[in-house]
């Protein structure tokens, strides 16, 4: 019979789907579920009861002994990548990474002790949706992100620590820098401009003490703890993404290719640097904590007007008082297919979106010369999000490489990153007007 982990998000069940696996007994009576191909761990459950120590004395000497004849037979490379303690494996089964069937209950984390002497530092992961990101009050998390506040976190040294602070701060305010990385560039120079406009103050980058003080009045500390989930090990993800089309066309979906990939968009940085913070971390293994930025919630409110400005690289969207709502980097043309000029409206707005490629209306890509279905996904060639504009063909959309907003071209779209694309999305309707500038 085919094994099945229970998975559970806040009081909901999740769907499951099958894939492959082997099973070993851990140390304590878990069962570490490892892919036969990758030696990756899909997921562990706990034992199945306290009498796990009592019950192991009566199992044969090979079932559990690490150095009998079965576990021998064991390849060590996969005993090494597979857990700490692992026996042989049980049974090749079929296991179930979670999926998510129906929109979770999301439940408020505890608040602060507030007999400590100094105040815990408010750094949980805001829920996405109906909280105002410049809010001070109390801000609610996902059952499936649990951050723990750091309480004994030492002063974070460097340039580069204290550029990623800022960042977050600038996140938090909307006025994005694009991925978190710690790192100077045009990006941040248009999100310290936008941050100006909106506040009236300039953010001295420098200045440690400010940072952390209007970080403190917009939700807290810049970085928290984050426990990897079963979730967050098990994906889906696909073992690559394809360049060409016609290959991306055979995938059932474009989902991220690794956790540390899904993680990194989760919490708006830079892979490269969510790897550098935590140079030691198995972004595979469940249980593993990690440090990550924390970036508040999304803007709330309601979007008129969007200006999307060629030469900055940077969409701005204005409220009906022609008050700046929100700023994001942005990739916008090129040379070979330049983007609209003037103004066009907000068409209709698509969340995990299909792609469809057509050479004769679109553009050559490699040798494909027929029309073909994309796949949705992170990994598509839109993201996350297509907002389509009343000029066909065009849209503002997601990428599935942020780090490179701003930095490279695009086929006459507006490009940006997944988070900040979504949203966008969730700001305008259908009519907005978008002018592009030059």
């Amino acid at each position: 019979m085919p094994a099945a982990v229970p998975a559970f998000a806040g009081d909901q069940p999740v769907r499951l789907a099958q894939v492959e696996a082997d099973v070993y007994i851990g140390r304590n009576g878990e069962r570490i579920y490892v892919d036969p191909y990758s030696g990756d761990i899909v997921a562990i459950e706990p034992a199945p009861s306290r009498r796990y120590q009592e019950r192991r004395r009566e199992l044969p000497r090979d079932y559990y002994e690490p150095r009998s004849r079965q576990y021998r037979q064991v390849p060590a490379e996969r005993r090494a990548r597979a857990y700490p303690g692992a026996r042989q494996p049980e049974r090749r089964a079929v296991i179930a990474p979670a999926i998510r069937d129906e929109t979770v209950r999301r439940q408020p984390l505890v608040p602060p002790d507030t007999r400590q002497r100094e105040p815990e530092p408010d750094a949980k992961l805001a829920k996405r949706e109906g909280v105002d990101r410049r809010a001070t009050g109390t801000i609610r998390a996902k059952e499936d992100a649990p951050l723990t506040p750091k309480t004994d976190q030492p002063p974070l040294a460097g340039s580069r620590m204290l550029l990623a602070k800022a960042q977050v701060l600038l996140d938090r305010a909307g006025a994005s820098p694009g991925v978190i990385d710690g790192l100077d560039g045009s990006n941040m120079a248009n999100a310290l401009e936008a941050w100006r406009v909106m506040t009236g103050q300039a953010l001295d980058v420098a200045d440690e003490a400010s940072i952390d003080a209007q970080l403190a009045a917009r939700g807290g500390a810049a970085f928290a703890d984050y426990r990897i989930t079963n979730a967050d090990a098990a994906g889906p993800y696909v073992a690559s993404v394809p360049s060409d089309y016609s290959a991306k066309a055979t995938l059932d979906r474009l989902s991220y290719t690794s956790p540390a990939e899904a993680i990194a968009e989760k919490f708006h940085m830079d892979e490269g640097f969510l790897r550098w913070l935590n140079p030691e971390a198995n972004f595979s293994r469940p249980g593993t904590v990690i440090k990550v930025a924390v970036p508040g919630m999304r803007v709330l409110g309601e979007v008129a007007r969007i200006v999307a400005d060629k030469g900055r690289e940077q969409v701005r969207a204005f409220d009906s008082a022609g008050r700046m709502v929100a700023a994001y980097p942005a990739t916008i043309g090129s040379a070979d297919t330049p983007s609209p000029s003037g103004t066009v409206t907000v068409d209709r707005i698509a969340f995990d979106p299909e792609y469809t490629y057509n050479p004769k209306i679109n553009f050559k890509q490699g040798a494909n010369d027929k029309v073909l279905r994309i796949p949705p996904g992170p990994n598509g060639p839109v993201g996350s999000i297509w907002i389509a504009l009343s000029k066909p063909t065009y849209g503002i959309h997601g990428t599935p490489e942020p780090s490179r907003i701003g930095k490279t071209n695009s086929h006459g779209c507006v490009r940006l990153t997944n988070w900040d694309a979504t949203e966008l999305a969730k700001l305008v309707k259908p009519g907005v007007t978008v002018e592009f500038t030059d």
